[in-house]
């Protein structure tokens, strides 16, 4: 029977001891994090806080195991926690560093955290995203240059059927092509608003000395008009070999101009 009571006042002890260790480290806790809280606590509010526990209450201030628990408490926590005596001689205990750092809250670790590695951590994360940017960039200029080949090529490509199909039927239709319509028919809708684009494009043509650009008066406006200067290339050869037939019609002008009239209603594919 002194033994199953033994183990039932030791088993106290340590409740009590743990009890009286948290609320110190808590409370220490939220001093580091926050500013606020109770670094020191003097040994008679630690009694005063014992009294009031349940567990104390259940034995009774007149029990010699009430007074025996007391000590035995305050013995373990001397242990425990750090100590001092203040001016008026009277003892103080406060949670170790160490131990405290376990009763911080979830919040205040995380903002530790962070302003602990944030001279490590900004400077990678900005050269991610600075490697990423330069990434984009190189990809959208390859994309650019790319794209704007590719139109370059159909661009000579056209002009030098309308120049072959203006000969066929022995001058009837113009053998020069507006820079503008050409430049509408063969974007994309998304790719016109992007000028750089279509200024590459221009910039290509411009180096091409088959190609030949002069301003001329169209319907009373004046355009910039493009028109293909070279008679029998190699592109022209290849094709009358194929047997291509151009169809003598009203010129790859009239088609561009009907075909911005007809965009403006029902956009649709040109096809020449």
């Amino acid at each position: 029977m002194n033994q199953l009571r033994n183990l039932c006042v030791l088993r106290i002890l340590l409740i009590l001891s743990k009890w009286v260790e948290v609320c110190l480290c808590e409370a220490y806790a939220q001093v580091l994090c926050y500013g606020n809280g109770t670094v020191w606590v003097q040994e008679n509010d630690i009694w005063n806080d014992l009294d009031g526990h349940d567990l104390m209450q259940d034995v009774g201030p007149d029990n010699t195991t009430y007074m025996y628990m007391k000590r035995r408490v305050m013995e373990t926590i001397v242990n425990l926690l750090e100590t001092r005596t203040n001016l008026h001689g009277i003892r103080e205990f406060k949670c170790p560093d160490s131990l405290a750092a376990y009763y911080k809250p979830l919040t205040c670790r995380i903002c530790e955290l962070i302003s602990k590695y944030a001279l490590f951590v900004l400077p990678v994360c900005a050269g991610l995203i600075g490697c990423a940017m330069l990434f984009l960039r190189v990809r959208q200029k390859r994309y650019l240059l790319a794209r704007a080949e590719e139109l370059y090529h159909q661009v000579c490509d056209t002009l030098e059927e309308n120049a072959l199909r203006s000969e066929s039927i022995n001058g009837g239709g113009e053998s020069w092509v507006v820079a503008s319509w050409l430049r509408d028919h063969l974007l994309l809708p998304r790719e016109r608003k992007d000028p750089q684009l279509w200024k590459k494009v221009e910039e290509l043509v411009q180096d091409d000395s088959r190609v030949d650009r002069y301003p001329k008066l169209v319907k009373g406006e004046s355009k910039v008009v493009w028109e293909w200067q070279v008679e029998g290339s190699l592109s022209s050869s290849r094709r009358k070999k194929e047997g291509v037939k151009l169809k003598p019609d009203g010129g790859i002008n009239a088609n561009l101009n009907q075909s911005n009239q007809t965009m403006k209603t029902e956009p649709k594919a040109l096809m020449f």
